[in-house]
């Protein structure tokens, strides 16, 4: 049997959380194993673990709620911790790229077609007060 077994009371001797009691909730491999109590749930390497005598009376992977009652049993306070609550990420947004050069192309020709049609407009009515030669002579003659 492990010296780290499940229930077993610790303190946590390096990291954030050290000078900190932890009970063994789950034992993951040879060198780690799932902690709770004082400390954020999470997974140890019990070198960082000082095993202490006592024993606690607690399933296998208990709820955070049991851990603390548990530890309110033997006189230690736990304050109450709770995951973040989980908020979505915004996505990034891509670059808008300009319009392709076919549409630009395509309008620079609209463009020129209509200033094309504005100046044969302009040079028709230009064309019809200008009589021709032939209309002349029909007109002299009657």
């Amino acid at each position: 049997m492990s010296l780290f077994e499940i229930g077993r009371l610790a303190i946590k001797i390096a990291g954030r959380d050290a000078g900190r009691m932890a009970v063994v909730i789950d034992s993951i491999d040879e060198n780690h194993v799932l902690i709770d109590g004082q400390v954020r749930r999470k997974k140890c390497n019990i070198r960082h673990l000082e095993p202490l005598p006592e024993v606690i009376k607690i399933r296998k992977e208990a709820s955070p709620e049991e851990v603390a009652a548990e530890f309110k049993k033997i006189g230690i306070e736990v304050a109450a911790s709770s995951p973040k609550p989980k908020t979505e990420r915004p996505t990034k947004q891509r670059k808008v790229k300009e319009k392709p050069v076919k549409e630009k192309m395509a309008k620079k020709k609209e463009q020129l077609k209509t200033e094309q049609d504005e100046l044969s407009k302009k040079k028709a009515p230009a064309e019809e007060e200008k009589p021709t030669a032939p209309e002349v002579t029909e007109e002299a003659k009657a």
